[in-house]
């Protein structure tokens, strides 16, 4: 009668520490994820979404830097940098 007690005491406590690891490690999510494809599938598709967006505007947002910095660069008068970045940006104005 002890003995079953106290292996009833150390079962509840490991089914307890493993209830508390599969939900910190959210395998039962990750599990429920995998079991439903149009699920995960739309999850990927927003993803995507948001990656590409985000990669637009920090593109965006570094060529604009850039281009102002070659602009300064130009207006310093350097002779054969400036030059040279005067037709780069004269080619980019052109075609946007």
């Amino acid at each position: 009668m002890f003995k079953k007690k106290i292996f009833e005491k150390i079962l509840l406590k490991n089914i307890i520490n493993l209830n508390y690891l599969l939900s910190r490690d959210k395998i039962v999510e990750l599990a429920d994820l995998l079991g439903n494809p149009k699920k995960l599938l739309f999850r990927n598709f927003i993803s995507g979404i948001s990656k590409g967006f985000g990669f637009g505007i920090g593109f965006t947002i570094i060529t604009a830097i850039t281009l102002i910095i070659l602009q300064k660069i130009v207006t310093l008068n350097i002779p054969i940098i400036g030059q040279y970045i005067y037709d780069i940006i004269e080619i980019v104005e052109r075609n946007h």
